[in-house]
């Protein structure tokens, strides 16, 4: 049995989750129009393991995504991530935030394009299969009505950004999920046991988020 511990905070969704062998056991999150991942943050972790029944020294590794995002957000996450990796002795694991994000969507068909919000028009995308594997690196790009309009086949926009970008592109082919918000460490579980299985660990001294451009939104 392998246990990681997931921690998502690079937007304003304060998410913490255990899983077993990349299955989601505990998932403890709040998103609120203030950032309150400084007051909550710790308070998840220690949660979700106590309702886990397992201590931290049952832990195997440690999961944090990685950005892009909120400046102030990645740094709490990975800050607390790295501490807690050190400490335990175990893996630290990086997980694309829109990759997990992307996981939400349940698709048959067409493309998977996560967002997340950030200054203005401007958001910060990917471009996934229906079978979640990344075709179009992550891009800070500057939406308006020619964004996307080279894709003819369905796409199925998710993330923090829809209102404002389903405003300007409006093609028939495009799809926009309700009530799908933010990424959320539920999501990172099969990402980060993957990674477990390949060993495909960060250096905890010298990881830095992926924040794309310095300094982004802290709302």
């Amino acid at each position: 049995m392998n246990y990681i511990l997931n921690i998502e905070t690079a937007t304003k969704n304060c998410s913490v989750s255990l899983s077993k062998d990349g299955i989601t056991l505990v998932c403890k999150e709040i998103a609120e129009l203030g950032y309150s991942h400084a007051e909550k943050l710790h308070l998840f972790i220690e949660e979700v393991i106590n309702e886990a029944g397992i201590s931290n020294s049952d832990l195997n590794a440690i999961a944090v995504s990685q950005g892009p995002g909120s400046y102030t957000g990645l740094r709490i996450g990975v800050s607390a991530a790295k501490g807690l990796s050190y400490a335990l002795q175990i893996p630290l694991i990086a997980v694309d935030t829109l990759e997990s994000l992307a996981q939400q969507v349940v698709a048959k068909d067409g493309l998977i394009i996560p967002m997340i919000d950030a200054r203005r028009m401007e958001v910060y995308s990917a471009v996934f299969n229906h079978q979640k594997e990344k075709i179009r690196e992550v891009q800070a790009q500057i939406i308006n009505e020619e964004s996307f309009a080279y894709i003819s086949e369905k796409v199925y926009f998710i993330g923090d950004s829809n209102e404002k970008v389903k405003s300007v592109v409006t093609k028939s082919n495009f799809i926009f999920l309700e009530n799908h918000f933010y990424p959320s460490a539920k999501e990172m579980s099969s990402i980060s046991y993957k990674k477990f299985q390949e060993k495909d660990f960060v250096d905890v001294a010298y990881f830095e988020p992926y924040y794309l451009k310095d300094f982004l939104f802290s709302k």
